[in-house]
């Protein structure tokens, strides 16, 4: 082994903060039973980079260890878990990125990539159905095959999917590799692990405070409506996600070609899907203008509001293309929700989508350490 490999990472700014901030939470444990980061705090004397990474993607921002603290502002310590997980989370999306030159640009440029990249893609389509004088034309049936053609849909949004998801799996994988040491690495998987991470990612565990109660917002108050709206953004995506894979299923397998009725299983799961991407966005959106300043990082809202508007527009836009889809708006409706899409599918594995996934991998490391830790003991 080289000298070189024994070599520790030096910590950046704010990975600096975070360990200074650990060590004094360390000493302090009062925060312990609120969520997933404190009891893995817990088993650590000192905190290397791959430890901080860990941590910050394991913290859900929910902001009730900060308004327990004793130590945070105006007191000289300064504690604020919050705001210092935020920002390493924020880093680790760009450190782990694949490319890597692209996750450093969305985070310098996220709000006006985001938004530039749908209006841009809904213009271009714009413009091809003027070119074609189809703009506002009824389609019989609405039939939105007959505006853009099935196969050249496909290729379009199948290739950036396909890239966007396998950006995101070597995005995970490399941060896998970063923060589980070589024995976590090497050992079988556990599968009580594995399910107690699902649990408590499908469930949001963590934004219970602890107590079931629910974290804080924008004051003292303990509050569940955050959690709930986080629960009707991810289920209404992943219910739009079941629809669209219904449709390929009918098309491919069943060779039943689209449009397909109102009261059809992919249309029902888009509609109820779409209804809770509406809901819940909205919710979110309203929550984030209304958060405490010391709750995460300021300077990152406008990130995540873009984000969050992307996920509202493109919902709104696909229940408004079923509503005009047998009226002559339907092609301008179809060209402005293909664009929002795409323009997610671009910025899928750089952008808060890819949160979930980072969040995920620590909370299964989090679900083995404590594996491992009860074994010890028995």
């Amino acid at each position: 082994m080289n000298a070189e490999s024994n070599l520790i990472p030096l910590l950046n700014i704010a990975e600096e903060d975070v360990n200074r901030q650990m060590q004094i939470c360390n000493a302090c444990r009062y925060c312990e039973g609120f969520c997933a980061v404190f009891p893995a705090m817990t088993q650590r004397l000192e905190f290397n980079k791959a430890d901080i990474h860990y941590l910050a993607n394991l913290c859900h921002n929910c902001g009730a260890c900060l308004h327990a603290c004793q130590y945070a502002a105006p007191h000289e310590f300064d504690v604020n878990i919050p705001r210092s997980m935020a920002k390493v989370r924020l880093q680790t999306y760009t450190d782990f990125a694949w490319p890597k030159k692209f996750g450093t640009l969305y985070q310098r440029n996220g709000v006006t990539l985001a938004i530039s990249s749908a209006l841009a893609l809904g213009l271009f389509l714009i413009l091809t159905l003027v070119i074609q004088g189809n703009l506002f034309t009824e389609i019989e049936g609405g039939d939105f095959y007959q505006i853009f053609p099935h196969n050249t849909l496909v290729t379009m949004f199948g290739s950036v999917f396909g890239f966007s998801a396998l950006a995101l799996l070597i995005g995970i994988v490399h941060f896998w590799r970063k923060v589980a040491p070589t024995q976590e690495k090497r050992q079988q998987t556990p599968v009580t692990a594995m399910l107690q991470a699902g649990e408590a990612a499908l469930t949001l565990k963590y934004l219970d405070g602890g107590h079931g109660q629910g974290c804080n917002n924008e004051d003292d108050a303990y509050t569940l409506v955050r959690r709930r709206f986080h629960h009707m953004t991810f289920y209404g995506f992943m219910l739009c996600f079941a629809a669209t894979s219904v449709a390929t299923l009918y098309h491919y397998v069943m060779g039943w070609q689209a449009p397909y009725p109102v009261f059809s299983i992919p249309v029902m799961l888009g509609i109820i899907g779409g209804l809770g991407l509406l809901v819940g966005p909205a919710g979110l959106l309203y929550l984030n203008y209304q958060r405490h300043p010391e709750h995460g990082d300021q300077a990152q809202r406008p990130m995540d509001r873009a984000f969050i508007v992307l996920l509202f527009m493109i919902s709104l836009t696909g229940l408004l293309l079923l509503g005009f889809r047998e009226t002559a708006l339907m092609p301008l409706m179809l060209a402005l929700h293909l664009g929002f899409v795409m323009a997610f599918f671009l910025t899928m594995p750089y952008s808060k989508f890819a949160h979930g996934f980072y969040r995920c991998a620590a909370l299964f490391k989090s679900y083995l350490e404590r594996l491992k830790e009860k074994k010890s003991k028995s």
